[in-house]
C-alpha cells in the first residue's frame, strides 16, 4: 500500500478489532502463569489481525511491482528501435545531400553511394543486424530458402547462386537468403 493511499475497509475493521481486544485485555485481571482460553483466543485474534494487515500490505506491494513492470515493458517496446533509428538518420542525410547536388557526376554519385552504404552497414553492425551471403556453403534450411535446385558437378546441397542475401538479427533469422542449390547428377 502506498503512503498516500487511504487504508482499506478491511484494514479499518482489523484496527477496530485490535483496539477492542487491547481494551478487553487491559480490563481482565492477570491470573496465573498459564493463559486462560479467553486470553489465548485474544492473542490468536491479535496475531490474525497482524498477519492480515501484513498480507494486505504485501498484496498492495505486489500489485505496485506488477504495474511498474508492465509500464517498463511498454516503454521498452515503444523505444526499442530508438538506437537503430538514430543510426539511420545519417544514412538519410547522405541520400538527401546526394539528391540536392546541382550537377552530380557519375563519379560523385558513386562515391556518395559507397559512403552511404558504409554508413548503413555500420548502422546494421551496431544493431546486431548481420548479412547472410552463403555462396559456396552447405544449404541450411533454417537460414536459406531454396528457390531452385539444379544439376551440378559440385557436392549436393551446396549453394551455387545467391539471388537475395539474408539477414540475421542477433542470431535470429530476419530474412532467409534466397538461393539456388546443387543436386547430385542422376
Amino acid at each position: 500500500m502506498q503512503a498516500n493511499e487511504q487504508p482499506s475497509d478491511e484494514a479499518n475493521v482489523a484496527a477496530e478489532v485490535a483496539d477492542s481486544l487491547d481494551a478487553s485485555a487491559a480490563a481482565t485481571p492477570p491470573t496465573g502463569s498459564t493463559p486462560t482460553l479467553e486470553e489465548a483466543l485474544r492473542q490468536a485474534e491479535l496475531k490474525a489481525v497482524e498477519h492480515h494487515d501484513a498480507w494486505l500490505r504485501a498484496k498492495a506491494e505486489t500489485e505496485n511491482v506488477r504495474r511498474r513492470a508492465q509500464e517498463d515493458i511498454a516503454k521498452a517496446s515503444r523505444f526499442a528501435i530508438d538506437r537503430f533509428a538514430r543510426e539511420l538518420l545519417a544514412v538519410k542525410d547522405s541520400l538527401e545531400m546526394a539528391l540536392a547536388s546541382e550537377a552530380p557526376s557519375v563519379d560523385s554519385l558513386r562515391s556518395g553511394t559507397e559512403v552511404t552504404l558504409k554508413q548503413l552497414a555500420a548502422a546494421f553492425e551496431k544493431s546486431a543486424l548481420t548479412e547472410v551471403n552463403p555462396l559456396g556453403e552447405k544449404f541450411d534450411p533454417h537460414r536459406h530458402q531454396a528457390i531452385s535446385v539444379i544439376d551440378s558437378p559440385d557436392e549436393p546441397n551446396t549453394v551455387l547462386t545467391v539471388m537475395q542475401k539474408g539477414y540475421l538479427l542477433a542470431d535470429r533469422v530476419l530474412r532467409p537468403a534466397m538461393v539456388v542449390v546443387s543436386k547430385a547428377k542422376t
